[in-house]
């Protein structure tokens, strides 16, 4: 930020503008403001509500499936190098075909990648008593066990976020399997930064691990409410700020295709819920060095690939010190700083420069 004095002058006369004015007077014109933008809010979430938007995009088909996850074939050239995507746990793997136009998969696709995506599902019977090491080793194995079976050619693994830090483990416990790595906004460092969600986890450990173990599972409006917490007004800010946009923009549109996206999650079921809150913000295992699966300790230096890392620098959910301690690990990894946010990567109206380009270049290059 390039320092202004005119500003701090302005700011300092504004406010002893405010400051000098009688006590009532004051308190009328604090009033105001707080009901100005009260109104603004609700304004806004009366307009979320009632937009006519819908996600109108068909899933592709589906070549596998195992519990409640899918395997979603894109297409693409059938001797294509061979892409799969992985997503976070807790966010619906949609994000990476959100809307037209703004659809990872189908623009790697497109761009002569053969596609696909795991869609992790919902958490049924079948996943209640899964942990990341079920995850990794036997889900996320098992897929791309398939999506190699299928093709006949390697696979080459992309994480986004959570997901990243899965595939970071697969790829350091099974090399020979993938060809290439990439990672996108993918944290390894959950203490990076003086992460505040770290402070606010612990502070809820006991009665987490009590409502876990109770449900059996970590419901997503209790993660969305701990991590929103940190944050309230943006919450506010964000809705007031839609109520002022037109509503057949497109800009209202993506809002509206967001927010119904992050509306839409599923809940942790409970060892994984235990492992990803304790294990890794509170204890921080990733980024010491302790984290184990199967006996074996996830180091990213075993990690032979060709990698790609991909940070935002405008994350406000991984630091982006959080990513880069992952970046020093990995022995063959390059560094992409993209200026977006963390989803504003994958959706954003910059997303097909700043990411999908380059990237499928790198892919389709030997």
């Amino acid at each position: 930020m390039i320092w202004n004095p005119s500003l701090k002058n302005e700011a300092d006369a504004l406010l002893s503008e405010i400051t000098s004015l009688p006590d009532e007077k004051f308190r009328a014109a604090l009033d105001a403001e707080a009901y100005l933008r009260g109104l603004d809010f609700m304004n806004g979430v009366r307009a979320y509500h009632t937009h006519p938007y819908q996600r109108n995009l068909k899933d592709p088909a589906a070549i596998w499936a195992e519990g409640g996850s899918r395997l979603l074939d894109y297409g693409g050239p059938k001797d294509a190098p061979v892409l799969l995507c992985v997503p976070s746990l807790i966010n619906k793997a949609y994000v990476l075909d959100l809307k037209k136009g703004r659809s990872f998969m189908r623009t790697m696709a497109k761009k002569g990648l053969r596609s696909f995506l795991l869609d992790w599902g919902d958490v049924g019977e079948a996943e209640k008593k899964m942990g990341l090491e079920d995850y990794i080793l036997k889900r996320l194995h098992n897929a791309v066990e398939e999506v190699h079976r299928q093709t006949g050619r390697p696979v080459s693994l992309v994480g986004y976020c959570m997901g990243g830090v899965l595939t970071t483990a697969y790829a350091a416990m099974e090399p020979e399997k993938i060809e290439r790595l990439v990672l996108l906004a993918t944290p390894w460092d959950f203490q990076a930064e003086n992460n505040p969600y770290v402070k606010a986890i612990q502070a809820a450990k006991p009665q987490l691990e009590q409502l876990i173990d109770y449900l059996g599972e970590l419901p997503i409006d209790v993660i969305q409410s701990l991590f929103s917490a940190l944050d309230p007004y943006r919450i506010l800010q964000k809705f007031a700020d839609f109520s002022k946009l037109d509503p057949d923009s497109s800009e209202a549109k993506k809002f509206v295709a967001l927010e119904d996206w992050v509306n839409d999650s599923v809940p942790l079921s409970g060892p994984l819920a235990k492992e990803c809150l304790f294990d890794w913000y509170v204890e921080n295992r990733p980024a010491r060095g302790v984290w184990e699966l199967d006996g074996h300790y996830i180091d990213p230096k075993e990690i032979t690939c060709p990698t790609r890392l991909y940070i935002p620098a405008n994350d406000r959910i991984v630091p982006p010190e959080s990513a880069m301690a992952l970046a020093k690990l990995i022995p063959n990894c390059e560094v992409k700083a993209v200026k977006s946010g963390h989803i504003g990567m994958v959706t954003g109206q910059n997303a097909a420069k700043s990411l999908y380009s380059p990237l499928a270049k790198w892919l389709l290059s030997k």
